[in-house]
């Protein structure tokens, strides 16, 4: 497959426990699921999106927010990490707006994210 370019792209380095001050973002009837640390903040499933802080900046306080709601997931695609030289798994989104990118560190585990964005993007369960 040829190669695209992505919107934008994060890397997941572990699991880690919903922050208590993801509610502050959530709908009514919208509850979180599970959360990855990416590099500088977190990325967190809910039963109806996927929603990323990225800190910005030195001080870390400017705070870009994405919410990639799972209507909008046309394909996903994921590839464990090979042996050797690939130490990182991917996870790639097609959306409405475009490709994005997901790397897997190799602490969290690729095919659970898999099952996660299945679940998510068919209708939960």
């Amino acid at each position: 497959m040829p190669e695209l370019n992505a919107l934008t792209s994060w890397t997941f380095v572990n699991e880690v426990p919903v922050p208590g001050d993801v509610q502050d973002l959530l709908v009514q009837g919208e509850q979180a699921i599970a959360a990855y640390q990416t590099f500088r903040d977190s990325a967190v499933f809910t039963n109806k999106r996927l929603i990323v802080r990225d800190a910005q900046g030195l001080t870390g306080k400017k705070v870009e927010m994405y919410s990639i709601p799972y209507t909008s997931i046309n394909m996903w695609s994921s590839e464990n990490a090979g042996k050797l030289m690939d130490l990182n798994a991917e996870l790639e989104l097609w959306t409405r707006a475009g490709l994005i990118k997901i790397k897997v560190g190799k602490q969290v585990d690729v095919r659970r994210l898999d099952k996660l964005i299945a679940w998510a993007v068919l209708g939960n369960g």
